[in-house]
């Protein structure tokens, strides 16, 4: 494969559609949102798309068959007055820069194709440390939709992420506003050691509430709760190693 290729699979009539992109990232956030979505709304894939930007592995599935790396794009119709949907889920991200580009110009010439006007990028905000309380940060193309967000309950500080937002869903603004899309990235509150739910299901809430769409929350609630009892035994062994500070010379904490 010497290049990124598109397979449309069904040919679907949407109207006024919303883009979401839930690629993996910090604490796979995104991702946990956008394939929750995809299940619990049984939204229908419209196209597969391989790339030798994306690492040159395959998955081996749970009967031993294996499945090439891909992204997918899936489409729901919404009901009575919920928006119709555009959801970009999958394996990877690029391994490198030009299929970064690549990909996300993909991403942006499929969402002009079906009419798209508004984009929303998930992802996850790394902290370093663990997370108590679950917030949203936000980022967005114009200071208009950045006051839209606040009106949600989604936060936004001056000058963060400090590093700038890497990968597709930095570039879905950037390219995006150069296309004049409307595009929002909403950012889950993580730790970023762990894949996590419970950012993801803030974030899911968040935007089911911007979008006036019910999704149901149990199967990333019971998640959420499963990585809270991993995330006390781990902040418990960090406590019982704390006494080697103090010793002076070895600082025995990590997280593995």
């Amino acid at each position: 494969m010497k290049e990124t290729l598109v397979f449309r699979i069904k040919d679907v009539d949407l109207t006024d559609p919303i883009m979401v992109e839930g690629l993996p990232g910090v604490g796979h956030v995104g991702k946990l949102v956008a394939d929750h979505m995809v299940e619990e709304l049984h939204a229908e894939k419209i196209i597969e798309i391989y790339s030798p930007h994306f690492p040159p592995q395959v998955m081996v599935k749970e009967d031993g068959t294996i499945k090439q790396v891909k992204n997918e794009i899936y489409a729901r119709r919404g009901q009575n007055e919920e928006p119709d949907l555009l959801i970009i889920i999958g394996d990877y991200q690029s391994a490198t820069n030009e299929g970064h580009y690549e990909l996300t110009s993909i991403f942006l010439d499929i969402a002009e194709s079906y009419k798209v006007r508004r984009i929303y990028a998930l992802g996850g905000y790394g902290t370093g440390q663990f997370v108590d309380k679950s917030s949203v940060m936000g980022a967005a193309t114009s200071i208009e939709l950045v006051e839209e967000m606040k009106t949600q309950g989604v936060l936004f500080q001056e000058n963060e992420p400090g590093g700038g937002i890497i990968g597709v869903s930095g570039l879905l603004l950037g390219l995006g506003a150069l296309r004049g899309l409307d595009v929002i990235c909403l950012m889950g509150v993580t730790s970023g050691y762990l894949v996590d739910p419970k950012a993801a299901s803030e974030v899911l809430r968040v935007l089911s509430g911007i979008l006036g769409i019910e999704v149901g929350m149990h199967a990333l609630e019971e998640r959420a709760k499963e990585m809270e009892k991993i995330i006390g035994k781990l902040q418990e062994m960090e406590r019982a190693q704390s006494p080697f500070e103090a010793g002076g010379d070895e600082d025995l904490r990590y997280i593995g």
